[in-house]
């Protein structure tokens, strides 16, 4: 078994774990297995496709470079300006935000690990042993991350602002991994209170898919960020200025470096030392707690009966004419609800193509003045239909994929009311929500005349999901398991964007020359999408 690094430099202090009363020795065998079994293990954003065996060893060491990229937003803040309460306070919140959102992303599964207690509790180890270990291999990866996404800014800093700067970083950024360790331990101990463990784990993977969408936003701001040199902005305290968290690791650099002694100033200072201290006292307290409330993962929700809707159930008729095709479509909503995996790949997608439109609409008017009145630039809400290559693709993987020797089983004579169903659910569940919220937003924006413009998009979704569907050769929906997913898929999704350029520069055509034409464009989708899903559907699939 590899002798890690990281454990002979543990080895060093070990004097500090055995006056604590723990037992160094087995401790360090527990944290060798895990780092041992870690070295396959593929984090949150690598993890929208699956990678080869020999390419996942080491993975969270070489994913590391993504947040030394994303490091670079600190600069502005750190290495311009003496206005250390303000500039700080900003670093320390992209800091907590990235390191707790990656901490319950990636690393829920060995805070909420089951295992040391069903194998290692039959064992003679203390508890205090076994929580040691379980907290240092925590901290071991979050100080890579954090060096990962701290060292470029620490750097300029120190050239900057000297060695003194340099160790207070240093030291705050020990005390703020803590702090957000116990905050989110003793987070999960109130949601295991009064929740169960299935509310749990949606949290934590919501948190995964808001790290992947705020990655993605986060190149954005990094070219941003570097037009922020001239910092001269003057913060006064408030007594309210306690309960903003980053103000407290901000605060020793202004009573230090620039000798503010004003008493909130001190005051701030103590809580960037007390609080994670106590936290961490709290959070030995309430261990027992912890694990006893961690039974509840294992426990399975109960399913609650759904009262049924006359009004859905009359538009579901009309959405879906046959019986069959009703009861695939329901199955393939639930399955986009309740899949973890599936929630995990495509949901990402869908809060990117939300943001998008946006991103390119402020580009285009720090660039230009942009009359929205006249302005076309409504047209970048074609970049919504993002998500329909990702999510067409995925709908045919399942971590649940076994089950689908039921379908075989079926008096089935085709497919086609399945694969129908399912694409529809897809449209009404995931698709059309995020139309209705851009569309509304650009209605404000850019007032009733681009309704019609707006209503031929949707078309075009409709259109583009079919296209996506014929060039992704699907199998049968949640059919195939999750581990297929692999790099070809993300070439497949970047050729499935082709098809929809020729709908831009048509539609963009049509508003330069004679906006009027939109009716007879939209009359000519409508037709070409009725036909496309009839003629689709109608063979019988395999």
């Amino acid at each position: 078994m590899t002798d890690f690094k990281t454990l002979r430099l543990l080895d060093k202090m070990r004097f500090i774990f055995i006056k604590m009363g723990i037992d160094y020795t087995i401790m360090r065998h527990i944290l060798q297995i895990k780092l041992t079994m870690d070295e396959r293990k593929v984090p949150t954003l690598f993890n929208q496709t699956a990678k080869k065996k020999e390419e996942t060893k080491y993975s969270y060491i070489k994913s590391l470079w993504i947040y030394t990229f994303m490091g670079l937003m600190l600069i502005p803040f750190i290495g311009f300006g003496t206005q250390f309460l303000f500039q700080m306070s900003i670093a320390y919140s992209m800091i907590l935000f990235v390191i707790m959102t990656s901490m319950i992303s990636d690393f829920s599964s060995v805070l909420l690990d089951l295992r040391d207690r069903n194998i290692l509790g039959t064992k003679p180890i203390s508890s205090k042993t076994l929580n040691a270990a379980k907290l240092v291999h925590i901290i071991i990866y979050l100080s890579y991350l954090t060096i990962a996404f701290t060292a470029i800014p620490l750097i300029v800093g120190f050239f900057r602002h000297g060695i003194l700067f340099f160790v207070i970083t240093a030291v705050q950024l020990v005390f703020i991994n803590i702090f957000i360790v116990v905050l989110t331990a003793i987070l999960y101990i109130a949601i295991l209170r009064f929740f169960d463990g299935e509310k749990l784990k949606d949290m934590i993977n919501y948190v995964q898919i808001g790290l992947s969408l705020a990655m993605m936003v986060g190149y954005q701001f990094v070219a941003r960020s570097f037009e922020l040199v001239n910092l001269s902005v003057a913060v006064e305290l408030d007594w309210w200025s306690i309960f903003l968290i980053p103000m407290w690791f901000a605060a020793p650099y202004e009573l230090i470096l620039n000798d503010n002694t004003d008493f909130l100033m001190i005051m701030l200072s103590l809580l960037s030392v007390i609080v994670p201290l106590l936290s961490l006292w709290l959070y030995i307290k309430l261990i027992p707690v912890f694990e006893s409330n961690l039974q509840k993962l294992l426990a399975t929700s109960k399913s609650k009966k759904v009262k049924a809707n006359p009004i859905k159930a009359f538009f579901l008729r009309l959405l879906c004419p046959t019986h069959e095709e009703r009861t695939f479509y329901r199955f393939a909503s639930l399955m986009m609800k309740k899949e973890r995996d599936f929630k995990l790949k495509v949901y990402p997608s869908l809060g990117f193509a939300i943001v998008i439109p946006f991103i390119f609409m402020f580009n285009t008017m720090r660039n230009e003045t942009v009359d929205f009145a006249t302005s076309n630039s409504y047209l970048t809400i074609y970049f919504s239909m993002l998500i329909i290559p990702t999510a067409v693709l995925m709908l045919q993987f399942s971590s649940k994929y076994k089950g689908a020797w039921i379908f075989k089983a079926l008096p089935l004579t085709s497919f086609s009311a399945y694969k129908k169903g399912t694409l529809k659910a897809f449209l009404v569940q995931l698709y059309m929500p995020l139309y209705i919220v851009l569309g509304a937003i650009f209605c404000i924006i850019y007032g009733v005349r681009v309704l019609p413009d707006l209503l031929a998009v949707f078309i075009v979704g409709c259109i583009y999901s079919i296209i996506c569907y014929l060039g992704a050769r699907l199998t049968i929906p949640f059919s195939e398991p999750s581990t297929q997913t692999n790099e070809s898929q993300g070439w497949k999704t970047l050729g499935l964007l082709l098809p929809l350029i020729p709908f831009v520069i048509i539609h963009f055509i049509i508003a330069k020359i004679n906006a009027n034409w939109i009716f007879i464009y939209l009359i000519l989708l409508v037709i070409v999408n009725i036909a496309l899903w009839k003629m689709l559907f109608r063979e019988k699939a395999s």
